[in-house]
């Protein structure tokens, strides 16, 4: 997988992931979810992940810059997938996960590793990238808007007792 150029965050350097450290991906994914809702389970995010992980769905991590050999663990990662367009049928970047440890946020990293994606999806041709967000995460919905998100549907489900 071709190394995207534009990640010049101060303090932080960009990682492709060429192992595919299932276990830290889903560490980072039940963090995201316990984050949002402690009580959730979180008991299916091991067999999503083996579900969707593969050589052809891009990831990155982002390590703090420093010369500890091997690096501390990564503070934010960026995953994406592919998903079809229900309007238009295309197939296209799906942002899977993107997470940013807390005492790292604000520091413009889930910016920059957006960019990155960005970048990975115009150069593989793609025209358009889609992701999910929950609806009480109103930090990450502000976010993507900034960037130039915006909604397009609305998931809405039913459960039985």
């Amino acid at each position: 997988m071709e190394q995207p150029n534009g990640f010049a965050l101060p303090g932080y350097r960009l990682r492709v992931d060429s192992s595919r450290d299932r276990a830290t991906v889903v560490k980072f994914m039940e963090r995201t979810y316990r984050e949002l809702d402690p009580q959730q389970p979180t008991g299916h995010i091991a067999a999503t992940v083996d579900r969707y992980l593969g050589r052809d769905t891009p990831f990155w991590w982002v390590d703090v810059d420093s010369a500890a050999t091997p690096p501390a663990a990564p503070v934010g990662a960026i995953w994406l997938g592919q998903a079809t367009d229900q309007r238009s049928g295309v197939l296209h970047p799906y942002v899977l996960m993107l997470y940013v440890a807390p005492e790292h946020r604000r520091r413009g990293i889930a910016t920059a590793l957006l960019a990155v994606a960005h970048q990975w999806a115009q150069q593989q041709g793609h025209r358009q990238i889609s992701l999910q967000v929950f609806s009480q995460n109103q930090a990450a919905q502000a976010l993507y808007q900034s960037l130039g998100y915006y909604p397009e549907a609305i998931l809405l489900k039913k459960i039985w007792d």
